[in-house]
């Protein structure tokens, strides 16, 4: 097999076309090897006067370029290599990550026109190969993509896109592009200069070739012309520039509360690379890319974001040894707000699905659901017909009969999930898989209502099922690996992200996610202002504050599922400081947003919520004299979450540290800059969070008390991903 990752053909028009095709990948991404041709092309290009251009594309049908190996990162930026000698490590990584902005850069300033010839998605470094031609043609299918998306795994465009993209667009608009990770579609990326044409695709070579064959002397950038002017205008005198840097750092400060490193570095990049020269602006942008990555923030977010998801995607957790059981025909139990959207989801992903609820007006609207939500999104009518003829309501079990798997999503009560369990296995029989989506019961308890427990397994969705992208897969004591492999299957077959864990009350998501609520109920318990456990709450990353997302969730549901667990713990409950908050919204009849009176009011639109006037007084006999720091709100809020975690670790529900932090980001928003609670407590020093866990467990309970295996992890200088390494190696 060759190592050859772009092929050189030279035609009788002198036009030499470089064929992008990564042996060993799917999809092209930026390795060394692709550096090593494409430097050896370069060079080629130089040399040969024979030569009188190039055409860059791609030889693979799935796209042009999908950027860097963010797999190989430390291998393409030359990273763990011993230090020159005389080389800081600053030093060392900034030379390693300008190797491919001055590589682009060679391109650019060769001598000799290079078009891109873009047969598929350019996103990333992809986008950035094409930036540094000199004409860019697009295939015309509105389902490619062009776009720098980076910063959404905690990086940012370090192949010259922060300084090519503004001087194609100008400044506001790549910033647009830069900062929220956006794509354009071909159209948009005409309409905007990025490319200069956009054709069918089968022309798209063929109109490449044409153009550098037309102009032989156009080897060169709008930008190294002596008149360039930048789209918009550049300077610190410029109004319209000094305006969108204004506006542009009050909109990055509020959308990232200041946690995010790459934002800042994109900002920093473009304002100071846009008033030099090129050949000084690339460098800017590395300096400031190579702090980006030498910080671990990015790493982590890269290995929770990207890495770990797809390996959780392509089943890293599935049995190996059990055959594909892809869906074909699922029961779903219970057409209310979760099991609407299982349904509308399977049936996306073509599956067919039994509505099956307490009456037929129940089953409809459960099925109406997903015809509102489509034509709302404006779906093509014999496209959302073929999904709605998929959902078949219906109030009889035997309905049932010849599905291949049973989601129950019933009332989250006991005997109430033991009845639709038992009357399902009397028409399907206990061979058929059978899933809960219980979110707090476990799943070992409800399987006695199944004959073969080993056929039963907790599937947990999130709501909106439709918009969230994580389901939760709970292996009781008797799970088999059938079942595993079934509701794996499913959820590869749905396209979202799964994470296995082991039972226990509240599995991970619930458990870990329900105490920083908790913690917020106790803060408010105490007498602390809500406006500051809430603004704290987003300010460190987490979607919302714990008051609001707990009336999201209903605050009758939190009343229901402690009076439950109460029932199920008897004297071994331990009753914590957030029951009596909860206890008292629940007498006042304050369930939450569903009846527009909880920790907030409700008012009619377009009047915006609000934080209940009487909360503090009701609840806590009013606010408390002397109010935490922000800081000390934060920390509580913070590690009660790592510690619950921790717990979990300890205890065998979770079983890997990347199921972990995939389900804290991706389940309950757990602040995603940090790459997972499991990644910040490895960034942080697991002998710093003992520390600061038993100052915190002294001054306020023993709910932050650390688990052993963290003090036993402290004392041998561990990490969990350290762990995790060791023990695949083993």
């Amino acid at each position: 097999m060759t190592d050859t990752a772009i092929r050189s053909d030279l035609d009788a028009d002198g036009i030499l076309t470089l064929t992008i095709d990564v042996p060993g990948q799917s999809m092209n991404v930026i390795t060394p090897e692709v550096q090593r041709d494409l430097a050896a092309a370069i060079a080629r290009l130089k040399a040969e006067p024979d030569i009188k251009g190039a055409v860059l594309t791609s030889g693979k049908a799935s796209g042009f370029m999908a950027g860097a190996d963010l797999k190989g990162m430390g291998a393409l930026f030359g990273s763990g290599a011993a230090l020159p000698e005389g080389k800081s490590k600053m030093a060392a990584l900034f030379d390693g990550v300008f190797q491919l902005n001055r590589l682009l850069r060679d391109l650019e300033t060769c001598g000799k026109p290079v078009a891109a010839a873009v047969n598929g998605l350019a996103l990333g470094g992809g986008l950035e190969f094409i930036l540094a031609c000199h004409y860019r043609v697009v295939a015309d299918n509105p389902r490619i993509t062009l776009g720098l998306p980076e910063v959404m795994v905690g990086l940012f465009p370090g192949a010259g896109g922060t300084q090519r993209l503004p001087r194609l667009m100008g400044v506001q608009p790549a910033l647009m592009y830069l900062l929220q990770g956006k794509n354009m579609s071909p159209q948009e990326a005409l309409g905007f200069g990025v490319v200069q044409a956009v054709v069918p695709a089968d022309d798209v070579l063929a109109t490449a070739k044409a153009w550098v064959k037309a102009n032989p002397t156009k080897g060169v950038q709008p930008w190294d012309e002596k008149n360039f002017k930048f789209p918009g205008g550049v300077g610190m005198f410029n109004p319209g520039f000094v305006q969108t840097f204004i506006a542009g750092t009050a909109m990055t400060a509020k959308t990232t509360n200041h946690n995010m490193n790459a934002p800042i570095a994109i900002l920093s990049a473009v304002y100071e690379g846009a008033q030099l020269p090129m050949d000084t602006a690339i460098r800017v942008e590395s300096k400031y890319f190579a702090k980006v990555v030498a910080d671990p923030q990015a790493g982590n977010m890269i290995r929770s974001l990207f890495v770990s998801k797809q390996a959780a995607e392509k089943g890293a957790r599935r049995p190996k040894d059990v055959t594909p059981m892809p869906p074909r025909k699922i029961g779903m139990l219970g057409a209310g707000l979760m099991g609407a959207g299982v349904a509308m989801v399977s049936a996306q992903a073509g599956i067919d699905v039994v509505l099956l609820d307490r009456s037929q007006a129940d089953a409809e609207k459960g099925k109406q659901y997903t015809a509102d939500r489509l034509a709302k999104k404006r779906t093509d009518p014999a496209k959302m017909a073929a999904i709605l003829d998929r959902i078949h309501p219906t109030t009889d079990y035997a309905d049932l009969a010849g599905c291949d798997l049973i989601i129950e999503a019933v009332f989250e009560a006991r005997d109430i999930k033991a009845d639709v369990t038992g009357k399902t296995e009397a028409v399907v029989g206990a061979d058929t898989i059978f899933g809960s989506n219980t979110s707090t019961l476990p799943i070992t308890g409800l399987a006695e209502a199944w004959s073969k427990p080993e056929n039963f397994i907790g599937i947990h969705f999130f709501s909106p099922v439709e918009k969230m992208p994580l389901v939760e897969i709970i292996v009781g004591k008797k799970t088999g690996p059938q079942a595993i492999a079934k509701a794996l299957d499913y959820v590869a077959a749905i396209r979202k992200t799964p994470i296995v864990v082991n039972d226990s009350r509240g599995f991970y998501t619930s458990r870990c996610f329900g105490t920083y609520v908790q913690e917020g109920l106790t803060l408010l318990g105490e007498g602390a202002n809500p406006a500051l456990i809430e603004n704290v709450g987003k300010q460190m990353g987490m979607p919302v504050g714990p008051l609001a997302v707990n009336d999201e969730v209903g605050l009758d549901l939190s009343y229901k599922v402690g009076k439950q667990t109460r029932a199920d713990l008897g004297e071994a409950y331990k009753p914590g400081p957030a029951d009596g908050v909860i206890e008292k919204m629940n007498e006042l009849g304050r369930f939450g947003r569903k009846n527009a009176k909880g920790f907030y009011v409700y008012p009619d639109a377009p009047a915006k919520k609000y934080i209940w006037p009487e909360l503090v007084a009701t609840v806590a006999g009013g606010l408390a004299v002397e109010q935490p720091s922000a800081d000390a709100v934060k920390e509580r809020l913070l590690y009660r979450q790592l510690v619950e975690t921790a717990r979990c670790f300890a205890e065998g529900v979770l079983e890997t540290p990347e199921d972990g932090d995939l389900g804290a980001i991706f389940g309950w928003g757990f602040a995603p800059f940090t790459g997972g609670p499991f990644s910040h407590m490895d960034t942080i020093g697991i002998g710093n969070v003992v520390a600061t866990l038993d100052r915190l467990a002294q001054a306020h309970g023993e709910r932050f008390a650390p688990p052993q295996l963290l003090r036993d992890m402290a004392a041998a200088g561990e990490t969990f991903y350290g762990r995790a390494r060791l023990k695949a190696a083993a």
